[in-house]
């Protein structure tokens, strides 16, 4: 699977995003220099308030997944304690190229 595209999506809906936003803004610096990482983009939603997305590119679906067990992670996790309303929704992804379909 070397060279594949994995993207990790992680939805966060914040009771105070006020307080979340430092946490997610560390975890996406250091998710940027993790081995393995392509790219890590930080979102707030214009349609739902509170509303964050963190898409994550990586080189290989077995760096995503050790990513999620990282210490940044849990790390992560154990901030966002009291700030969210419900528990992030994470999803993992594998790209899909054109040319893989003929």
């Amino acid at each position: 699977m070397d060279g594949e595209l994995t993207i990790v999506t992680m939805r966060f809906d914040a009771t105070d995003p006020g307080s979340l936003q430092p946490l997610l803004a560390k975890y996406v610096v250091v998710t940027r220099q993790a081995d393995g990482c392509r790219n890590v983009d930080w979102c707030a939603s214009a349609t739902t308030a509170g509303r964050f997305l963190v898409i994550e590119k990586w080189a290989q679906p077995e760096r995503a997944h050790a990513h999620l067990d990282s210490a940044e992670t849990v790390e992560l996790a154990s901030g966002c304690r009291g700030l969210l309303r419900s528990a992030p929704a994470i999803e993992v992804f594998h790209g899909i190229s054109a040319h893989d379909l003929y």
